[in-house]
């Protein structure tokens, strides 16, 4: 999830530390922290798949803890502000560390400059996320964000330790998919943020066979299915992107062609 989960107070508005902060929220989030910290650990250790497993393991603490806040009503400046530092941590350094000792570390300079690439767009998205917070729509992120980009990264491990692909292939898929998902991550792209309250309301019966269908699927098959559902994901900004191109193009020249009958208009006058 995103910083916003935790309620961004209005510019201008500061919160007394000494009255205490909420409990529940922040633990939640530390747990996050925590699961970032150890897959750190595990990729130093060389345990790669663990390392990825933990990943996953941030990425649902990081969307419980926004939730809970708001179910609660213990959202704060300061869970914000937490939030997103945990969230540069567990999604950005580590998957970047990740991503150099597993496939990166051969390519040299090249390598861990590419890591840090993947850190640093991370952080950009994180610290532009944060400040459009209150002029963006709900509904869709712009940018990738850096919890679905480290999954990616994640579930890409899971797949090649599942299959024992060899080291050659994972080396160039790795440094493509890190250069992608730095660009994703700082474009303007837009990506469903699934906060829309329908999802929560009620649903044809068809919708919970299908889910629990797909739970099947996963539970037999997790790193393909995980690998899946996260490259659909990754994709659906782009295709998006590209079904909606000519719309918008007639769109920005019916604005231009009014901008410009409204100009000669009042140059006639």
């Amino acid at each position: 999830m995103e910083p916003s989960e935790q309620a961004v107070q209005p510019p201008g508005r500061s919160e007394n530390i000494r009255r205490g902060i909420y409990i529940l929220p922040n633990l939640i989030t530390a747990g996050s922290l925590f699961a970032g910290f150890y897959s750190m650990v595990a990729t130093l250790n060389g345990n790669y798949a663990s390392a990825a497993v933990w990943i996953f393991v941030a990425a649902i603490c990081d969307g419980l803890d926004g939730k809970v806040a708001r179910l609660t009503n213990t959202t704060s400046q300061f869970g914000v502000e937490f939030d997103s530092l945990a969230d540069l941590v567990a999604f950005g350094v580590t998957p970047g560390l990740m991503m150099y000792a597993w496939a990166l570390k051969p390519f040299g300079r090249l390598g861990w400059l590419a890591a840090f690439l993947f850190v640093v767009c991370g952080a950009l998205r994180l610290a532009r996320f944060n400040v459009q917070v209150s002029t963006v729509e709900s509904k869709r992120f712009v940018g990738l964000p850096i919890p679905a980009a480290a999954c990616m990264v994640a579930s890409t491990v899971l797949l090649f330790t599942h299959f024992g692909w060899p080291s050659s292939y994972k080396k160039l898929a790795i440094l493509v998919l890190i250069y992608l998902l730095a660009f994703l991550m700082v474009s303007s792209i837009k990506f469903y943020s699934f906060k829309d309250p329908e999802l929560i309301k009620r649903q044809p019966f068809g919708f919970l066979v299908l889910a629990v269908v797909l739970l099947i699927i996963i539970a037999a098959e997790p790193a393909i299915m995980m690998f899946v559902i996260m490259l659909a994901y990754v994709l659906s900004g782009p295709v998006g992107w590209l079904v909606t191109w000519p719309r918008r193009r007639r769109l920005e020249k019916a604005i231009h062609k009014g901008h410009e009958e409204q100009q000669h208009y009042s140059g006639s006058l």
